[in-house]
């Protein structure tokens, strides 16, 4: 296992409803983070094709005209699309955290993809519960989506926006020696200075707090939404109201809770990149390890259910593979 090396959290802005337009910048992301020698590189919450803000912007009713549109430009994981993020990562030699709408038929969930320098898939996960709004596009997962993997680059673990305002979600987590978190955000534009649970000071408030209590080095990237996004989106001055340019907030934080690498202006796309030490979190550790001794199992215990819920079983379904075998396509392929 590697101990030492360089990571960095995105912080952009999608092409917002396109996904073959977001790949392309996905792409290129990859490669910029390869020439920078980053290992690890984290993408925002459902950074394909973009958060949906219009969620919040609408009535139900209101938001049809972008429920298609949302739906075609969604991942499936056999998709060309996916296969084209994995060949990318490969040929980069960059471990890849994406975050995705997910399309499984004609449902939509919010994924996390963490793809190996190798284009392997080392976990996928969706989000146990959408926040507020986001339930009436996106579905629901279970237990077996708590999960943390043994990679090359330590044990390795993610979630999706306010799963970090869950404290049992995140004792699951800890409780599995997570050494390096993915904390994926959207963007902070909506409804900034009106709502301040959106706000980018208490999610990062919240993203710093899981690194120290975790004692783990967590990566959090951002979107950043543009004049050009808004206007998608908000079509009257009510709409236009909730939502500001800018307010990127991309954040790596150490184990201690320290704030590490050069942060950007909220407008400014590019990279969050720090280098990092998982020896350090034995120090970390030694004062406040949540799940080992500064536990107290005969006060509080969590039961987590790690088993899959499907809503249909049919034998042997469970253990055959969800992502298709990397070399069975064309190893040269670089976009859809």
């Amino acid at each position: 296992m590697q101990s030492a090396y360089r990571v960095a959290a995105v912080q952009a802005e999608p092409v917002w409803l396109d996904a073959e337009a977001t790949v392309e910048k996905t792409i290129g992301l990859i490669e910029e983070a390869a020439a920078q020698d980053v290992a690890l590189l984290a993408f925002p919450e459902t950074w394909i094709p973009g958060y949906p803000v219009f969620l919040w912007l609408d009535s139900v009713f209101g938001q049809m005209p972008h429920i298609a549109r949302y739906h075609a430009n969604s991942l499936s994981v056999d998709s060309a699309h996916l296969t084209a993020i994995r060949h990318a990562a490969r040929r980069a030699g960059v471990t890849v955290a994406l975050g995705y709408s997910e399309k499984d038929h004609g449902s939509l969930y919010i994924s996390q993809t963490l793809i190996g320098a190798d284009g392997g898939v080392l976990l996928h996960r969706r989000k146990l519960k959408p926040t507020h709004v986001e339930r009436s596009l996106f579905g629901e997962s279970d237990g077996s989506h708590l999960k943390v993997v043994d990679t090359p680059l330590g044990r390795v673990g993610a979630l999706n926006c306010w799963e970090h305002l869950q404290p049992l979600n995140k004792y699951a987590l800890y409780a599995q020696h997570e050494q390096v978190h993915i904390a994926s955000w959207p963007t902070f534009g909506l409804a900034k200075g009106i709502a301040y649970a959106l706000s980018a000071e208490a999610n990062m408030a919240a993203t710093q707090t899981y690194a120290l209590e975790g004692g783990c080095y967590v990566l959090a990237p951002t979107q950043v939404i543009s004049e050009r996004g808004i206007e998608l989106f908000a079509t009257t001055d009510q709409q236009r109201a909730l939502l500001t340019a800018g307010a990127g907030n991309s954040r790596i934080f150490g184990p201690d809770g320290s704030p590490l690498g050069k942060s950007l202006d909220e407008h400014a796309e590019g990279l969050v990149v720090a280098d990092i030490d998982l020896s350090l979190i034995d120090l970390a550790k030694n004062a406040a390890d949540p799940a080992g001794h500064y536990a107290k199992t005969d006060a509080t215990r969590l039961l987590h259910d790690n088993r899959p819920k499907p809503a249909v079983v049919r034998p042997g379904e469970l253990t055959g593979p969800l992502f298709p075998d990397l070399d069975e396509f064309d190893t040269d392929s670089a976009a859809v």
